[in-house]
């Protein structure tokens, strides 16, 4: 892990110091990025659902259908910043939209995943999950894992 990663906080710089409108406007346009994500990569309600904390079904639709309305805890928040975090990287990382897609259901060797897929390491249900699939892509980015 690079210096940088390490000095990283938890959440989101944004989401840690925004006031409730500031929320609210983040909250929209991360609940509309994330239903493209989820769409690009076949995900379904439920892999959606845990990647997000397991919201109520109905909390989750009512947010997708009215995303301007949605207050999102710092929680989810911070798990849609590490889902945006690694689909840029996948983009930067494999310019061909299908192959970085496609990445997260590969099985992968790497040290994170064992020979499992990204998304099984993702679906394991912490931001921790996501937060380590995320800094992986990013040293893979600046040059190594470590």
């Amino acid at each position: 892990m690079s210096a940088q990663n390490a000095a990283e906080p938890s959440a989101p710089y944004a989401a840690r110091h925004a006031g409730p409108a500031d929320l609210e406007k983040l909250s929209a346009a991360g609940l509309r990025a994330f239903v493209r994500i989820a769409q690009a990569w076949a995900l379904t309600v439920d892999e959606q659902l845990r990647l997000l904390g397991e919201p109520p079904r109905s909390t989750y639709f009512a947010w997708r259908k009215q995303p301007d309305k949605a207050s999102l805890s710092r929680d989810t928040l911070e798990r849609l910043s590490n889902i945006l975090g690694i689909y840029k990287s996948l983009q930067i990382l494999l310019p061909d939209a299908a192959a970085a897609d496609a990445w997260v259901r590969q099985p992968n060797v790497a040290a994170p995943f064992g020979g499992g897929t990204a998304l099984a390491r993702m679906l394991a249900g912490n931001v921790s999950d996501l937060n380590l699939v995320r800094r992986y892509l990013d040293s893979v980015r600046g040059g190594g894992w470590s």
